[in-house]
């Protein structure tokens, strides 16, 4: 209890540092720096909160059990019971809370995110259901106030998409979306189906942080960079001039094409930001393998091959295998109404993590 006394203590002493730092002219004049200070600073803001909270219902606490010590009047010695009563349950959930804010948090969370989902089995169904989650995110992500910035998009004649990746800009957006890397399964009636049969199809996810160049440095060496005309569908800029970019991490063979933005110039930031984040996701991977740790948590591995979710049209229903979450809801969970699940399966992490260090 002490150590954990010792390391609130810490990071109220933390939060009020930085709101100091970020008042001196040498920081407001620096946004790289001021954006990162905020960052932190809004990571520290729930936990100094809740334990400002639990301080106060602490002490109303021992001033009750003070009272009903040395009170004699018989209506007083009841109200200090009735309190008592009250604060010693509210005390064990405010304990219990700053126990899971304090679990190590991934300093990613707070990024943006980078989604890139593929058909994968069942050929153009595949592919339309690639389709249906992009739209599924765009929503969720719309619902929020955040932005999605398209980075490579490869539409599919059957509709929906063999590829597509995007950015999503918004605090926090990793850290809500980081559990939708995987394997995602449809069971449904194909339009192109005339027996009425239902089928199977998949379209896989991965999720990686915006990583910025000074957090994790990619050596220009290892990096191939190829320019090329747009293709498909777009503006007037389409197929007039080399302004596609197309880099390939020749150690990972990871390789990332933009073409969407108006310029050269500006395909090119977008594909080295993109590379960078998906070599840094690899490096990760084999870092925690080398350390026999398991990937990301232990609600899943955060491969692609992993089969994480089950999407039933006929019954209406999500399952996610990981947290054997089941909801009858998919109808909204489509339209971008899925908060409860990303909910369900961020708690179910903080749970495992709590258990696994306890």
């Amino acid at each position: 209890m002490s150590v954990m006394i010792e390391r609130l203590e810490g990071m109220v002493n933390r939060y009020h540092e930085i709101n100091e730092m970020m008042m001196s002219p040498k920081i407001v004049s620096d946004p790289k720096m001021l954006q990162k200070l905020g960052r932190e600073q809004a990571d520290l803001t729930n936990v100094v909160e809740t334990y400002e909270e639990y301080k106060k219902c602490v002490q109303q606490l021992e001033e009750a059990k003070a009272l009903l010590k040395s009170e004699e009047d018989k209506e007083l010695r009841e109200m200090a019971k009735m309190e008592i009563e009250e604060l010693e349950p509210k005390t064990e959930e405010y304990l219990s809370k700053l126990e899971i804010l304090l679990i190590p948090k991934d300093p990613n969370d707070s990024h943006n995110a980078i989604v890139e989902i593929r058909g994968a089995a069942g050929g153009d169904e595949g592919n339309i259901f690639a389709g249906d989650l992009y739209r599924m995110y765009a929503k969720y992500a719309e619902s929020l106030g955040w932005r999605i910035e398209i980075i490579e998009m490869d539409e599919s004649e059957a509709g929906g998409f063999a590829l597509v990746s995007f950015m999503v800009h918004g605090d926090g957006a990793y850290g809500r979306l980081k559990f939708e890397s995987g394997s995602h399964r449809v069971q449904r009636v194909p339009k192109t189906e005339s027996q009425g049969r239902i089928h199977t199809s998949t379209a896989t996810v991965l999720v990686s942080p915006e990583i910025e160049a000074e957090d994790f440095d990619i050596d220009m060496n290892d990096l191939e960079i190829e320019t090329m005309r747009a293709s498909g569908a777009g503006g007037q800029h389409i197929n007039k001039t080399d302004s596609a970019v197309r880099i390939i991490h020749k150690p990972t063979g990871i390789v990332v094409k933009c073409q969407d933005g108006r310029s050269q110039h500006e395909n090119r930031a977008t594909a080295l930001m993109t590379i960078r984040s998906r070599v840094y996701e690899e490096h990760q991977r084999k870092l925690e393998e080398a350390a026999g740790a398991e990937r990301r948590s232990k609600i899943g591995t955060g491969d692609r091959s992993e089969k994480i979710r089950t999407y039933n049209y006929p019954q209406n229903r999500v399952t996610d295998h990981r947290i054997g979450y089941t909801v009858n809801q998919l109808d909204r969970i489509m339209e971008g109404r899925m908060q409860d699940l990303l909910d369900a399966l961020i708690s179910a992490d903080q749970q495992a993590k709590l258990a696994g260090e306890k």
